[in-house]
């Protein structure tokens, strides 16, 4: 079982930037993509950022030139710095990641972490 733990959410006015962290720990096989999600109130949960283990990244458009995904490997963490903030960013943001055995993987979720911005 893997555990992922976020921190790094708070309240920030607009034009504001936060750096969330998630670290996974626990029976750890071997972690491929990682990715940060959100989910606003009364919505879907959205696809933010995603990364491969080779550092290879994609976006959502709405986030693309502000949000920058990165991960340390040695210490199975993905982050998400967030720049120039928007109220429309506020959501709970949760951080996924695949841990695999060859062909075989399993997604494991964090708790989530609020992420507010004030206007």
């Amino acid at each position: 079982q893997v555990q992922l733990v976020e921190s790094g959410g708070g309240l920030v006015q607009a034009g504001g930037s936060l750096r969330l962290s998630c670290a996974a720990s626990g029976s750890i096989l071997s972690i491929n993509a990682m990715g940060w999600y959100r989910q606003a109130p009364g919505k879907q949960r959205e696809l933010v950022a995603g990364i491969t283990s080779g550092g290879s990244a994609n976006y959502a458009d709405s986030v693309k030139g502000r949000f920058t995904i990165s991960r340390d490997n040695a210490k199975n963490t993905v982050y998400l710095q967030m720049n120039s903030l928007k109220p429309e960013d506020t959501a709970v943001y949760y951080c996924n990641a695949e841990d695999c055995s060859g062909y075989a993987c399993q997604v494991n979720w964090g708790q989530g972490t609020q992420v507010t911005v004030s206007s």
